[in-house]
């Protein structure tokens, strides 16, 4: 019974949390641990795409000697006019010689280039370098000339959307078409790009190094149509690329302002090949990639013999908005008592400045950097340091961390925990799933992952309770989780409200369906033992499925519909979540009470049924199960906090099958049924003795809890009972 009972009632919950208008589109996966969303105490965020909205608009061009930010990008697109106009003209006027004057200026390098020069390579770069693929809509009506169609559609800007892995690189190519240079059609072997004054430029791909997470950069060899220059642009992370690039005094500075500001940054840079040198690289290349043993090693090496003293372009900046209301919810969750890691891939400025705009740390706290370490010195001198601070935030790089636990893990988790907030930037996926193990190990407390990309997926599956938003990345982390919502702001009233009703009604049903059991278990108990423990049957066999079923069924089952606080108030005060978490609603000591209730109420039934009725003692069967009826019915509105409409329905309609079951089944309600003769006569059940008597067995039995839930509420209110009053 308490089996069947729970599954529906968690099938219940699902359903109305997936009702819910105001979080709409949340999926519910498992049907198994609604209840967990009531007691999490450690949730664990990822930031790309579930803080933020993965949705980038590019901020800022740095060219080392300037920067153009979102004002100024109008003297960008000017200058991008100017150098194709140039460009242009002296290709009409001398087609011949195009190709010599081109190759003069390429021989003398050490000449300081114009900044006009300098964006039209880096904008040039931007829009080669990625791996976008342009789309055109086919427009409806001419589906069935296809050749005039395809004529039709070729570059019209407005049918053409890009397509990509990364919104990042989206983002590049969007904004490269804005300042003039749009990047029209791709296919394996070749990029077009469309000038300002219309023409195409074609460039052939002759190898593409795609992005991988160990590498942190991508690069691609092009050779350009019209003059035939091989060039090998690359562009990726600070990190990977600080090292590629010939030595500059403004690259690190640079990407550290942009990360303070919030901005992701990439790193784009180029290196012109000669013939020669390209050929010679391609032959090396091939033969690498025939090689049977450790083929990645040695087709990395081939490629790195390239990425040498690469000449450094320019820095971008894109920014990732946060999502909405990402500040109040973070808020919100914080004051129901849960502390909130962020787990992200970043770098530790973008993290960390993120984390302060989206008030995962507030502004008055303080931020410690936990610098990073390699040996066990480090990591214990680091540690003591920390130890010392109280109360602050805590930022940690996936490679430290890995020290600290490998030498300190219980002394790491023990001052992680107490920290308000926790940041770790530079993780791996497998180090967010570690992490997840760790909190749950160390503290033994429900833990709470949510992402939105296929990184997240082996942390939302170590976590007790995963969340999935769909976002730009795909469904993988929505189809992995238990739950998964549209946006990060529904985790609030997913936790505070669907949480907490999960959990409360779960604990009163499970509890009452015991005490149903165990009731009727004391009624038999005392009954044989009053008879010299005859092994008779108090009720025979309808009475016995009826009373788990259809007479008591539906008033049990609607305490699924009880809630103690209304949605309103739950998320206006989130501090009540925190009670929650102590799991007082179902614990020994709640269910110790309620077998105490049971054996009393059972024990005063059947004394009363026996003592009252001495000479109508045939009858006891009829007597006990009406008041044992009665009983359960009004326990049912004992524990209810707040009644339904459907709950009233259930109770008179279980009353009304009872009621009418007495007149249609009499033959059960005897005992030892015909044996002893005793049918049941519908005259006795309406004479008045029968009725107050049973009145009086119930009065007894109820009564003085009803008394005793009156003083615990009135000497002990809950909390919530002092906001609803």
């Amino acid at each position: 019974s308490l089996r069947v009972n729970l599954d529906m009632g968690k099938a219940a919950y699902g359903w109305m949390i997936m009702k819910d208008d105001n979080i709409p589109g949340t999926v519910v996966r498992t049907s198994t641990i609604p209840e967990e969303l009531g007691r999490l105490v450690y949730l664990l965020t990822d930031k790309t795409g579930t803080l933020t909205q993965n949705e980038m608009i590019f901020k800022r061009l740095h060219l080392g000697t300037v920067s153009y930010g979102t004002d100024t990008m109008d003297e960008i697109q000017s200058h991008i006019i100017n150098s194709y106009s140039q460009v242009h003209s002296q290709n009409s006027g001398n087609s011949t010689s195009s190709t010599p004057s081109r190759k003069l200026q390429s021989s003398a390098p050490k000449v300081r280039k114009s900044v006009s020069s300098r964006i039209h390579e880096a904008v040039k770069a931007i829009a080669l370098c990625h791996n976008v693929t342009p789309v055109y809509e086919s427009r409806a009506g001419v589906s069935g000339e296809t050749e005039y169609a395809e004529v039709d559609q070729d570059f019209s800007d407005e049918n053409r959307t890009y397509q990509a892995s990364s919104p990042d690189e989206v983002t590049l190519v969007q904004w490269t078409e804005s300042v003039g240079l749009t990047l029209v059609s791709r296919d394996l072997t070749s990029v077009q790009l469309k000038t300002p004054g219309g023409h195409i430029l074609t460039y052939y791909i002759l190898q593409i190094f795609p992005f991988t997470s160990e590498s942190k950069r991508m690069g691609i060899i092009v050779r350009d149509e019209s003059s035939g220059e091989i060039t090998f642009y690359m562009k990726g992370a600070d990190v990977a690329m600080s090292t590629i690039v010939q030595y500059n005094d403004w690259l690190e500075e640079e990407c550290g302002n942009m990360a303070r500001e919030g901005l992701r940054t990439l790193v784009v840079a180029k290196k012109s090949l000669t013939e020669e040198q390209y050929q010679d690289f391609e032959s090396r290349y091939n033969q690498a990639k025939l090689s049977i043993h450790d083929r990645n090693l040695k087709v990395a090496a081939v490629v790195e013999s390239l990425e040498r003293e690469m000449e450094l372009l320019c820095l971008t900046g894109v920014e990732d908005q946060l999502q909405a209301d990402v500040r109040p919810t973070l808020e919100m969750l914080r004051n129901a008592g849960i502390k909130i890691w962020m787990l992200t891939g970043d770098k530790l400025e973008t993290a960390t400045c993120i984390a302060k705009s989206s008030h995962l740390v507030s502004r008055t706290q303080d931020i410690h950097i936990f610098r990073p370490v390699t040996t066990r010195g480090e990591a214990h001198l680091e540690l003591n340091a920390f130890r010392r601070k109280h109360d602050c935030a805590l930022v940690i790089s996936g490679d430290s961390l890995e020290v600290c636990l490998k030498y300190y893990e219980h002394e790491f988790v023990e001052l992680a925990c107490q920290c308000p907030a926790v940041v770790c930037c530079r993780c791996s996926p497998t180090q967010k799933a570690h992490i997840v193990k760790l909190l749950q190990h160390h503290t033994g407390k429900r833990t709470c992952a949510i992402g939105d990309g296929g990184n997240d997926v082996s942390m939302i599956q170590a976590a007790d309770c995963g969340i999935g938003i769909e976002g730009k990345e795909g469904k993988q982390a929505s189809l992995a989780a238990d739950f998964s919502i549209t946006q990060f702001k529904h985790i609030g009233r997913l936790l505070m409200v669907h949480g907490r009703n999960s959990y409360k009604r779960s604990a009163a049903l499970g509890q009452f369906v015991m005490h149903r059991g165990l009731i009727i278990s004391t009624m038999q108990a005392v009954f044989s033992s009053v008879f010299y423990f005859a092994s008779v049957p108090l009720y025979q066999g309808f009475l016995m499925v009826g009373y788990a079923t259809i007479y008591t069924m539906f008033p049990v089952f609607s305490l699924v519909l009880d809630q103690d606080v209304k949605p309103e108030m739950a998320l206006l005060y989130p501090e009540l979540y925190k009670d929650l978490t102590k799991g007082r609603s179902l614990s020994f000591k709640t269910f110790l009470i309620w077998v105490l209730i049971s054996i009393y109420q059972g024990g005063i039934l059947m004394y009363g049924a026996l003592l009252l009725f001495e000479s109508e003692f045939v009858h006891v069967v009829a007597i006990s199960f009406t008041a044992l009826i009665l009983t359960e019915l009004l326990m049912v509105a004992l524990t209810i906090r707040t009644w339904h409409w459907l709950m009233v329905v259930a109770e008179f309609l279980s009353l009304g099958c009872y009621v009418a079951s007495l007149a249609f089944l009499n033959e059960y309600f005897g005992i030892g049924r015909v044996s002893f003769g005793a049918f049941l006569d519908v005259a006795f059940i309406t004479t008045v003795t029968f009725l107050w008597k049973v009145s009086a067995i119930t009065v007894v039995s109820c009564l003085p809890l009803y008394i005793l839930k009156y003083l615990k509420r009135k000497f002990s209110p809950p909390s919530y009972s002092k906001l609803t009053s």
